[in-house]
């Protein structure tokens, strides 16, 4: 079993910026996605930012060019930085992590971010 401790969050006006970080308990065997996924009151998760074991990325439309996604494969750890935030940006972000050779895949257990206008 795999957990993932988020850290990071909180409260910020808009144009400001937050990191985010997610440490995983130990590392996936082989390929693998780690990302960050958000929900808003009402609305469905979606997905932020994604990145490989490769380091490959993908970002969500509506933050590319804002937000970082990178990871330190010998701490285990994937960190999300959000700059030029905006309040369409308030949510609870989740950290996920999924093997690309089973399929299976761990969540956070999420944390607020909050962007006031």
């Amino acid at each position: 079993q795999v957990q993932l401790v988020e850290s990071g969050g909180g409260l910020v006006q808009a144009g400001g910026s937050l990191s985010l970080s997610c440490a995983a308990s130990r590392s996936i065997f082989g390929a693998n996605v780690m990302g960050w996924y958000r929900q808003a009151p009402g609305k469905q998760r979606e997905l932020v930012a994604g990145i490989t074991s490769g380091g490959t990325t993908n970002y969500a439309d509506s933050v590319k060019g804002r937000f970082t996604i990178s990871r330190d494969n010998s701490k285990n750890t994937v960190y999300l930085q959000m700059n030029s935030l905006k309040p369409e940006d308030t949510a609870v972000y989740y950290c996920n992590a999924r093997s690309l050779a089973t399929m299976k895949e761990y969540w956070g257990q999420g944390t607020q971010v909050t962007v006031s206008s």
